[in-house]
């Protein structure tokens, strides 16, 4: 089986997208819209869970939200007016239906069902001490970790044992909590991951980006703080802080390439700032060419950027098919090739002839990169120069995104000689650590006490890595595999 998409396979990818109402009739139809408007952040599985009151009722489904939760006798299975739902990626670990979100379990206090955006840290050494007490795990997400946590607090309301569940829990997370008291909604104190809050006439409305707000008609609110928990039960709204103070870390990866380039995120339009990152980009690293193309749809915004700095102008040397299924079952080699250019497609007559600069988000393994090139050297480009719009990728991701090992990032193998011989360009460059700062507004990279969570550029991890730090990389990755977000 083969990705029709050729450069999927080669980008970091958000691992899920959580959106959440409350006090609203048709609740499961409004959390299908927002889903739809979250695919890009998960495009395995989706679910949506619902409260009537009475009684919670779940559907989950392998594939996209078109498809399964588009059809009238799903949503009418789905009764009541408060849901939440989500849409998900796995990592390295198994696509299984057990491991699709919301997860659901009845607790002592009721009814308890969870979606999670982000990743435990120390997943692996909790859920061991929790099956050593008795705990009965039903999947191999570590978001189960923390229904155990709360079931097998000693608190006494739910409230307060959600939270000294996370309080145990290390890492990123973005939460959307079910109840029959009501809904939660909260961010780790680093708010690594995203969440925000939204209002439709007398409805909550909570999601992972504010275009799933838009495309519901909701209005924006405001963005979750990191480490704080909103409350809705019916008409009320509440809002506890219970950790301590810390400076916020979100993913600049929000900005270079998650977030749809339509969302708001920490009042950044995120389209406006890859245009910028492109603009920087091209102060940085100037090359003399005839065209900007970029590497669709991701590098669209900073190739524009590029152009617009530069003055060299843009054009689409890249004609990408928005009519191919997901999959393409190969035979062989040979087809299996030509399935590469069902996606993506080199616009052979502009580009003949012309010194091109590709732009691009990131690169990974170095593979699409690689293919690019080539498709561009085969339409008969003079020059191939590729510019990336974030500094090179050298460290793996532990906070919910599905990163490859070390060892198969290119940037932590290769120089940047050595990476622009693997991908046969005629010259490569990524923009700077403090450029992508400044594109943000940023005056640069504070070595203290950065802004964001860049791990993956710096390897400046903002929290303990229990799990990682108790074993040697590989061994990480090997548990890695039986786990999925």
């Amino acid at each position: 089986m083969l990705t029709t998409n050729p450069y999927d396979d080669d980008k970091l990818r958000e691992e899920c997208g959580v959106f959440g109402v409350s006090a609203t009739d048709g609740a499961a139809a409004l959390v299908a819209l927002g889903l739809h408007a979250l695919q890009h952040r998960g495009q395995e599985a989706a679910g949506i869970t619902t409260f009537d009151g009475a009684h919670f009722h779940t559907h989950r489904a392998m594939g996209h939200v078109a498809g399964n939760f588009d059809r009238d006798d799903v949503i009418r299975s789905l009764p009541g007016t408060v849901a939440c739902g989500h849409v998900r990626y796995s990592t390295t670990g198994e696509t299984a239906l057990r491991n699709v979100q919301p997860l659901y379990a009845e607790l002592s206090t009721g009814g308890f069902a969870i979606a999670h955006n982000g990743n435990i840290s120390n997943a692996m050494r909790l859920r061991r001490e929790l099956v050593r007490r008795g705990s009965i795990f039903q999947s191999t997400s570590d978001t189960e970790t923390i229904i155990h946590l709360v079931a097998t607090s000693n608190y006494r309301t739910l409230l307060d044992r959600f939270i000294d569940a996370l309080k145990q829990i290390e890492g990123a997370y973005s939460l959307i909590v079910m109840t029959p008291e009501g809904m939660i909604a909260c961010r780790d104190p680093l708010g690594i991951r995203p969440l925000v809050m939204g209002k439709l006439g007398d409805a909550v409305i909570f999601a992972s980006e504010t275009v799933a707000l838009d495309v519901v008609g909701a209005t924006f609110v405001r963005a979750i703080e990191p480490g704080e928990l909103v409350i809705v039960q019916g008409s009320e709204i509440r809002s506890i802080r219970p950790f301590a103070l810390m400076a916020a870390r979100p993913c600049i990866f929000e900005w270079v390439y998650f977030s749809r380039p339509d969302s708001i995120v920490d009042d950044h339009s995120i389209y406006s700032v890859r245009k910028a990152i492109g603009a920087q980009l091209a102060i940085e690293s100037p090359v003399d060419a005839d065209l900007v193309i970029p590497v669709p749809d991701s590098g669209t915004p900073a190739a524009i950027g590029y152009a617009q700095q530069s003055g060299i102008p843009f054009e689409l040397g890249i004609i990408r098919s928005h009519y191919v299924g997901r999959t393409f079952i190969s035979p062989g080699d040979k087809v299996r090739h030509l399935g590469v250019k069902l996606k993506h497609n080199a616009n052979r007559a502009l580009i003949k002839g012309k010194r091109v600069i590709l732009v691009d988000d990131s690169i990974v393994r170095g593979t699409t990169s690689l293919k690019i090139v080539e498709m561009m050297r085969e339409a008969g480009a003079a020059e191939v120069h590729m510019r990336i719009a974030s500094p090179p990728t050298r460290h793996s991701c532990f906070y919910g995104v599905d990163t490859p090992e070390r060892e198969k990032l290119l940037a932590a193998k290769l120089d940047l000689g050595g990476m622009t011989g693997f991908i046969h360009a005629d010259s490569l460059n990524f923009i700077s650590i403090d450029g992508l700062y400044k594109a943000l507004g940023e005056a640069k990279r504070a070595d203290v006490r950065p802004k964001y969570c860049d791990a993956c550029f710096t390897g400046d991890y903002p929290t303990t890595l229990t799990d990682h730090d108790e074993g040697s990389e590989v061994d990480q990755f090997a548990m890695l595999a039986e786990r999925v977000i």
